[in-house]
């Protein structure tokens, strides 16, 4: 296995989809529960963590379930509103962005921003909490 093909490949895909994902993040400031923007960012993160789980790059692969689970939620039903985790959002857009940068310039991969994965999960954890548990 040549994994060095695959590595190019993989940054050639992720650097796709996550323009594809700014894209999407830039239309639901504009329409904060368009369905088809939310999808959009929810297929490309889901796309990125699938990739980098195959190559095992950990990092991009838990920063991009994070997201990924963010976006699942924000599709279901109205269980996290879209508007306040947007800038969320886009700090972990941000996130992905730098570590395939890093990947890119120096060919190793930088772990996560501990405080923005934290940051993620304690955003969904509380918006999809029951309100019983909320108080």
């Amino acid at each position: 296995m040549d994994l060095a093909k695959y590595q190019a490949i993989f940054l050639e895909e992720a650097t796709e989809h996550l323009a594809e994902i700014s894209r999407a993040l830039l239309e639901l400031e504009k329409s904060p529960t368009d369905a088809a923007s939310i999808d959009a960012v929810f297929r490309g993160a889901h796309s990125i963590k699938g990739m980098a789980a195959s190559l095992e790059y950990d990092s991009v692969t838990e920063l991009s379930h994070k997201l990924e689970d963010m976006m699942d939620g924000f599709r279901a039903a109205g269980a996290i509103e879209p508007t306040q985790g947007l800038p969320l959002v886009f700090r972990g857009l941000e996130g992905l962005e730098k570590m395939v940068g890093v990947l890119r310039e120096k060919g190793e991969l930088p772990p996560p921003d501990p405080e923005l994965v934290a940051a993620i999960e304690s955003f969904s954890r509380a918006a999809t909490e029951p309100p019983s548990k909320k108080d």
